[in-house]
């Protein structure tokens, strides 16, 4: 568990470092995302050369691609009641549950939100100053003692012994 004593502050250089393997690794993850959909693209659009898939695709003026087969034989097994090769027919094709109003919704939620935070950040560098917090003690330093009195809980529960 973290706690003071085993936490430890980083030197700059340290944090340099540190940083850089970090931007490093990150470069080379994003390069093999990125071959790896340059690959499975270029797959997707090879020609296929099947009896079963090559006619239809044709038929219909499309290009007979693995992509275009993968596509008919997820639409094959949602004819056949396979409800996630429909639901992905269905999101593949662009359709969603949401209706447009939900959708316009949502982008008014995001633009608000990106709008409060903008104004949180001009409004936080005004104060940087201090840590924005005003401790305001205003009781007299002489009061008499008022006790306890809290009007829903019972008589003989507020007596207090003298």
């Amino acid at each position: 568990m973290a706690n003071d004593e085993n936490l430890k502050r980083l030197t700059p250089s340290e944090a340099r470092e540190y940083g850089k393997m970090g931007g490093k690794k990150s470069g080379e993850v994003r390069r093999r995302k990125a071959n790896f959909r340059k690959t499975l693209n270029m797959l997707l659009t090879a020609e296929v050369d099947s009896k079963d898939y090559g006619p239809v695709p044709e038929a219909l003026g499309v290009e007979s691609t693995l992509e275009s087969a993968m596509l008919m034989s997820m639409i094959k097994e949602a004819l056949e009641g396979n409800v996630k090769a429909a639901y992905f027919v269905a999101q593949y094709a662009g359709q969603s549950g949401l209706s447009d109003a939900d959708l316009k919704e949502q982008s008014a939620r995001t633009s608000q939100i990106r709008a409060n935070t903008e104004r949180i950040r001009r409004n936080s560098n005004d104060y940087d100053e201090g840590d924005g917090v005003t401790i305001v003690n205003d009781a007299p330093e002489d009061s008499e003692d008022i006790g306890y009195c809290d009007s829903e809980v019972s008589e003989d529960i507020q007596q207090q012994d003298d």
